[in-house]
């Protein structure tokens, strides 16, 4: 059972992060999920976003935006990590190919990078791709033969050649899990969904700057870009349509 998936009152995927646009539609069919011709990809579960400074080093102001951040990394470290984990041996198990993305400029001072990552405020982030913060964190380390694709873009797929790669591998449904929910997670569902893949995002292994913009950000891209679950109800799809096809 993953953690924060074990609310017997939570509606099934069929029914929750339903937007407007969505209220009276039919139920969506499953999405097809046979190992051979999906993928898992991770999404900048990255040594950036665990790094915090020492708190008694602050400002009154810089503690406050501190502060303002301690839910996210407290979902990062508690609920995102140990469920990444889990989605990452069950697919391994049953041959599912796992992917990696990762922010990671090839200049080390990043003018290579997009110009949204180049713009003054948050987003302004360069990872030189040698460097530590940049890594993958090592409880999701990827294994010797899963791909790992460097962007400077918020989309896995307009800034890689991981389309390409999909394409090549014959994979047609891509699992999306990693941040931030509402960037990057969002901007790689998008080019997929552009693209004509089935996606997938488990909502219990992705974060945003806050739960406020994780749901919303769920509820935008649902039905229409992708299907939005949680671990407990994918993993139990992708055995149903495995028992199936063994059957």
């Amino acid at each position: 059972m993953s953690q924060n998936s074990n609310d017997a009152n939570r509606q099934s995927w069929k029914t929750a992060y339903r937007s407007f646009y969505y209220v009276d539609a039919p139920e969506p069919v499953a999405p097809p999920l046979d190992p051979a011709t999906t993928a898992l990809l991770v999404i900048d579960v990255q040594n950036t976003y665990r790094d915090r400074p020492d708190p008694q080093t602050l400002s009154a102001q810089e503690r406050a935006r501190y502060d303002a951040w301690t839910p996210f990394h407290a979902r990062f470290e508690n609920v995102l990590v140990p469920n990444i984990s889990a989605l990452l041996t069950h697919c391994r198990d049953l041959g599912v190919e796992c992917m990696f993305a990762r922010i990671a400029a090839l200049k080390r001072d990043g003018r290579d990078r997009s110009l949204s990552q180049k713009l003054p405020g948050w987003n302004n982030i360069l990872l030189p791709h040698r460097d530590t913060p940049s890594q993958i964190v090592p409880e999701l380390a990827p294994l010797e033969d899963e791909i790992v694709v460097a962007k400077t873009t918020d989309s896995a797929v307009t800034g890689t050649n991981l389309r390409l790669l999909l394409d090549n591998m014959g994979i047609r449904t891509v699992i999306c899990v990693g941040v931030f929910t509402d960037q990057c997670v969002s901007s790689t569902v998008r080019s997929l969904a552009d693209e004509s893949f089935h996606v997938v995002v488990v909502e219990d292994c992705c974060a945003a700057g806050t739960d406020a913009l994780h749901h919303r950000e769920l509820e935008i891209i649902n039905n229409i870009y992708c299907n939005v679950m949680a671990s407990d109800e994918l993993r139990a799809l992708i055995d149903a349509q495995v028992g199936a096809k063994d059957a």
